[in-house]
């Protein structure tokens, strides 16, 4: 408040800039959250609603749901595509304290081969999911994300731009992720407990691969889901195989030190 004037002064801005810290924690709360809280505007009223729904993510990062046509914010969607979705878990403690992300966008529903890719990469996140995934009433959502909001704790407000947390993929890699994900769960999954166990410090157990992208690996043990950040990203579906094979062995070398 300006006292002489007795008007308010400029608003501060407690924005801080995005650096690629930002990005990482952003994009991992992307990547790692199965459950949101999905706002959608209520038909009729234009009130706001929100709703709690299992997440997954497209390999470009978007987020997928999937939700039933007896639902409330089905047909809020249906009437108007516009929602907002907040991704993250607290912890012990103050809950403000631990990071969230909320983007902004306009959902789809899905159809053909972009349903059968988000139906894939969801099963591989939330298995039990299965017992109802294709009952006539399911069907899955993408949100785009146009706007998005990062909070990482107090005093940590970033505004990411969609360009900071969407990747670009190649059709290349989306035909070979399926396969990609099936043959290390068959044959290598000696590989994926080494990635999880050991570069990324977990607990120990019956690890499995649930999708990838050209910038990181998604594993599940149960409900504890983690990424393993691939830097640089793979330029082409090609450098998988030997990027995979190096992490092997610098999970190897860290067991030996």
């Amino acid at each position: 408040m300006d006292k002489a004037a007795g008007t308010p002064g400029p608003k501060k801005d407690v924005l801080q800039p995005v650096d690629d810290e930002a990005r990482r924690l952003a994009k991992t709360l992307l990547r790692t959250e199965r459950h949101g809280a999905l706002a959608t505007l209520e038909p009729g009223t234009g009130w706001p609603a929100a709703s709690r729904v299992a997440v997954a993510t497209m390999m470009s990062s978007e987020p997928i749901f999937l939700i039933s046509r007896l639902s409330a914010h089905f047909g809020a969607l249906e009437a108007d595509p516009r929602a907002g979705l907040m991704l993250g878990s607290p912890g012990a403690g103050d809950p403000l304290a631990h990071p969230r992300l909320m983007v902004q966008g306009r959902a789809e529903m899905l159809a053909g081969d972009a349903r059968a890719t988000a139906r894939r990469r969801f099963l591989a996140r939330h298995p039990k999911a299965q017992l109802y995934v294709d009952f006539a009433d399911f069907a899955f959502w993408r949100l785009s994300i146009d706007k998005a909001s990062l909070n990482g704790g107090f005093a940590k407000a970033y505004a990411p731009t969609p360009a900071d947390l969407l990747v670009e993929v190649a059709d290349a890699f989306q035909a070979m992720e399926a396969g990609a994900v099936e043959h290390m769960n068959d044959d290598h999954l000696d590989a994926v407990k080494l990635y999880a166990e050991v570069l990324l410090h977990r607990p120990a157990g019956a690890w499995r691969l649930t999708g990838l992208d050209p910038e990181g690996l998604d594993m599940a043990r149960g409900d504890d889901h983690v990424r393993l950040w691939l830097d640089p990203p793979l330029p082409t579906p090609d450098a998988l195989r030997p990027r995979l094979v190096a992490l092997v062995k610098q999970a190897r070398a860290a067991q030996e030190a």
